[in-house]
Order: C-alpha cells, then structure tokens, then sequence
C-alpha cells in the first residue's frame, strides 16, 4: 500500500511539472502561428516592406500585439521571434527562430496604446551578433531607423541599408516605420527552452552547427519569408 501511495505521489509531482511545461510551450507556439499571420498580411500589404531591403536583411524579429504597458510613460513590451538566414554570410535560407522579447521605449502617437504588430530588420552581421549576445537598447547599443515602405521607397533605400535595425508597425490597419528608441531588445531563453524542450542559446539557435529543425508551428513564418525572399544577397 506504502509503495503504492508512493507512485501515485511521484506520478502527481510528475503531472504538475509537465502541465506548465505543455503551456508553455504552447504559449511560443501560438506566438510563432501569430508571427507567420502577422508577417503574411505584412507583405500582402501594397506598400510593403521594400523588396530590396527585405533581400539584404540577414534577421527578421516578429513581435504580435505589443502592447502598452500599465506602468511608466511610453513604456511597451512585446514577445515574438526572430529568424534569421543561415550561411556565413547570412544569405541562405531561413533558420529556426530564436525567441525574443520588447521592453520599454517609446512608439510615439503610432500606436495610440492599443496592442501594435512590430516588424524589425536586421541589417548586417554587427546588428545580428549585437542581438545574439544579450540585451540590446535600440539607439545605444544598436543603430536603429524608422523604415521606409512601398515601391516607390525602392530606389532612396542606400542610406537605410547602413542602419542596423530597420523597423515597421501595424496599427489599426496601418503599416509604417516606427521609432524604437530606447527600447531593449533581447532573447528570451525561457522561451526557447519551453519551446525545443531543451537550455538553447539565441546564438546556438542562430548558428550553431547542430541548430534545431525548424518547428511546426513556426512553418507559415518561415514560408512566408521563404516565398517573399528565399536568398539573401550582399550586394
């Protein structure tokens, strides 16, 4: 009876440790599911996001709904993930995503606190390897400018192409660039770790040789980008 008890006790501890691992997994799932939404309507937007710069960005952070935060003036924060291509070059196909969070900054009269899609590119490898290392405060630590959008934006993008980070926003059905200065950017370990069940840095994510398969509920990110840009270009 006392050996019993005992395995029902271990099977209980058992069962309460999985469940808020299972939810939090499914909670970056559903990040990553919202990510791929976000990033499909972005670029079926007409004036989108400029085909030249989309070529020559090595990341892409998808934040879903940022919100306004309750405490401080301007404050925000936001959860998603960035991908990046792979290759040395950064030119390759896309990887799996690293999971990132937003915290701080203001967006001025943009987003008119209500929840915010974010859109950030990610330049050149300094950018890349800034964000891969630990927390990042747009402005400070990295370069970072309001990017511009459509067509006609094509030909005046040379000066945006030497910015580290490039960023955009969706608000109440409209698309723009947004400044973030003075936000902090930088990975979410717990996040990845819910996520591929397993302690993974954003660079091992990024860059390692042994990176992870690319999750399913990462998929329509990942073809979305793919179909938009399937190679990089340095040139």
């Amino acid at each position: 009876m006392k050996g019993f008890t005992r395995r029902i006790l271990i099977g209980s501890m058992a069962l309460g440790i999985a469940v808020p691992c299972a939810f939090a997994q499914n909670q970056q799932q559903q990040r990553l599911k919202e990510a791929g939404t976000v990033m499909q309507q972005i670029l079926n937007v007409p004036d989108n996001i400029p085909q030249n710069l989309l070529n020559h960005a090595k990341c892409v952070i998808v934040l879903p709904s940022v919100v306004k935060a309750a405490f401080g003036v301007g404050g925000s924060y936001g959860h998603g993930a960035m991908v990046c291509r792979t290759g040395a070059d950064f030119t390759g196909p896309w990887g799996p995503p690293a999971m990132y969070s937003l915290e701080g900054g203001s967006f001025g009269f943009q987003i008119g606190g209500q929840a915010t899609d974010v859109v950030l590119l990610v330049m050149n490898k300094a950018g890349v390897n800034s964000l891969l290392q630990s927390k990042v405060k747009l402005g400070v630590n990295a370069s970072i400018a309001a990017g511009p959008k459509g067509r006609s934006a094509a030909a005046n993008t040379d000066a945006y192409l030497r910015s580290e980070i490039l960023s955009y926003s969706r608000s109440r059905g409209v698309f723009a660039g947004v400044s973030l200065q003075g936000a902090t950017l930088h990975p979410d370990t717990g996040g990845d770790t819910s996520l591929y069940g397993k302690k993974l840095s954003a660079r091992q994510i990024v860059e390692g040789p042994n990176r992870p398969a690319i999750p399913a509920a990462a998929q329509k990110l990942d073809s979305e980008l793919s179909k938009a840009s399937p190679h990089g270009t340095n040139a």
